[in-house]
């Protein structure tokens, strides 16, 4: 796999050009996004990984084998930034997802040994209202055993389906074990081909 940082941005001007559909990543401060992505990339130092909640305060674009583009949004739910600093990161995150037409699927990520944590909830329910296709990530699986992590998946989509009529597609993930590694990059290679499908049709 070749991986390729491309830029950073935090409004329209400075997104890269639009060509190949995207996927971004997404969700709280420590949840294992960085991991995740690394994981993905197969490399190690492609997102930075940090113990200091809020260290992505950009949108960073990656080139993934000249076919799609990977983007690693800043995360939220951090206490340690002003009020100023996560109304920016609401702006520059709605922005970005509402608004660019390549972006085909929104990975949000959750940690597998949590309850659902209304900052999660009310992102995806954020998505939802706007009809903006996204996939729940279960992060850290490696830190239970399989029938917790099950069990507490399995909570998750009870609260789910409280106010959805149908869930989202899930992927249970470790980056240590690289669990959901085949599955996210299956998942992104389908999409890729129905993208595809769809702009070659619009040209016929």
């Amino acid at each position: 796999m070749k991986v390729n940082f491309i830029k950073s941005a935090q409004d329209p001007k400075g997104y890269p050009q639009a060509k190949l559909p995207e996927y971004a990543f997404v969700g709280r401060s420590n949840v294992g996004k960085s991991s995740l992505i690394n994981m993905l990339a197969d490399a190690k130092g492609l997102a930075k990984t940090s113990s200091t909640p809020g260290k992505t305060r950009l949108l960073n674009f990656f080139s993934v084998d000249d076919q799609w583009i990977l983007v690693d949004v800043p995360g939220y739910g951090f206490a340690k930034i002003s009020k100023s600093q996560r109304e920016h990161w609401g702006d520059m995150v709605r922005d970005y997802v509402l608004k660019r037409q390549t972006l085909l699927y929104t990975f949000v990520l959750v940690d597998s040994r949590l309850k659902p944590q209304k900052s999660d909830t009310a992102f995806l329910e954020w998505l939802g209202e706007n009809n903006l296709p996204f996939a729940l990530v279960f992060t850290k699986a490696d830190k239970l055993s399989r029938n917790k992590v099950h069990s507490n998946v399995a909570a998750y989509k009870r609260a789910l389906l409280e106010k959805w009529e149908e869930l989202p597609p899930i992927f249970i993930t470790s980056s240590e074990e690289k669990t959901g590694k085949a599955e996210i990059l299956n998942f992104i290679t389908g999409c890729n081909s129905e993208y595809g499908s769809l702009v070659t049709g619009a040209f016929n």
